[in-house]
């Protein structure tokens, strides 16, 4: 199986053809569909969508709408599973560190109503998720970074942990030894759990969260955390989510251009097109990867990326399955 270094530089994921250009992959246990749906299930509710191989994430989040929650609560729960998972070195406990050995987090979340709750450059606090979605329903406020950030979930009853697992500090030193560090073409393990929802009542909710580009400059933040860049929703719309090299999204608001696009008209699969070829005209792409995961109300998903590799996760008709993206660079 690739991994995703290896798909952020050259992928060896296969990808078919179809309206969303997907052919569909076993993993995890899961069989996927030969073609990917544009409607996920003819429309039924609810449904849940991720970037890249996160059926726990997806499973997570079914599990709260099988009790009935809402949209908010599975997508939190949902990202919370991957900030748990030490296994996991781009997400949360266990993410690799930026280069002075910290592992920083960032992460935004967004209801229905248009809340907004975001954190960045926070340490030593196991799920960024949730703390952003206290800074959303606690505070006047949509973002809260570092020291501040740190002590506001301590004061609101989080743990202070040490996120650097023994494997991810072995990596740091062994990336140390030569400390190649390339901040436009990403090198190292690095991804982002991005995932919206439709809950029953057709209400939409985004999460995002990341420990970032690994072996980073200390005190950088990327897309993830930033409404609009790494997520964006809007209950009248729909919603789009990002993975990849953050600086590329952040010059195009990517996630929020989808949703503008989708509100004019196009469809998530046009939409999310349009987004990957807003980087393309303006910069400088060949090297990097970005992915644009969508869903409009109706239920219909788009999916695109720069580069060949990207998938998504989609749990829909109790059914929890791996997708491959289409994408642009096909030379």
């Amino acid at each position: 199986m690739a991994t995703r270094k290896e798909f952020l530089i050259k992928s060896s994921l296969a990808v078919g053809a179809g309206v969303l250009g997907l052919s569909s992959s076993a993993q995890g246990g899961n069989q996927a569909s030969t073609t990917a749906p544009f409607r996920a299930g003819g429309g039924r509710l609810p449904l849940a969508i991720a970037t890249w191989n996160n059926l726990g994430a997806t499973n997570g989040a079914w599990q709260v709408f099988l009790k009935g929650g809402t949209a908010l609560d599975a997508v939190e729960a949902g990202v919370r599973v991957p900030e748990a998972d030490p296994e996991n070195q781009s997400v949360g406990f266990g993410g690799l560190p930026d280069r002075d050995g910290h592992v920083t987090l960032d992460a935004c979340i967004m209801d229905k109503d248009g809340r907004a709750g975001s954190v960045c450059f926070l340490e030593n606090i196991m799920h960024p998720i949730s703390v952003a979605r206290r800074v959303m329903e606690k505070t006047p406020h949509v973002m809260m970074s570092g020291e501040g950030a740190f002590k506001f979930a301590i004061d609101n009853g989080f743990k202070k942990e040490n996120l650097l697992t023994e494997k991810s500090k072995k990596a740091w030193e062994e990336w140390k030894k030569e400390s190649r560090y390339a901040p436009i073409v990403n090198f190292e393990n690095h991804d982002t759990i991005g995932m919206l929802a439709l809950d029953k009542d057709n209400n939409i909710a985004g999460a995002c969260t990341t420990s970032g580009l690994a072996y980073k400059m200390h005190g950088r933040v990327g897309d993830s955390p930033i409404i609009g860049a790494g997520m964006f929703c809007d209950n009248e719309v729909g919603g789009a989510c990002a993975t990849g090299v953050g600086e590329l999204v952040m010059k195009t608001l990517g996630s929020f251009l989808i949703v503008e696009l989708m509100r004019q008209g196009r469809t998530p699969q046009m939409a999310c097109e349009e987004a990957i070829h807003r980087i393309v005209k303006k910069q400088d792409y060949q090297k990097s990867q970005v992915g644009f995961l969508a869903v409009n109300k109706n239920g219909d998903i788009g999916s695109y990326s720069l580069q060949k590799g990207f998938t998504y996760t989609l749990y829909a008709n109790n059914e929890n399955k791996v997708f491959d993206s289409d994408y642009f660079s096909k030379r």
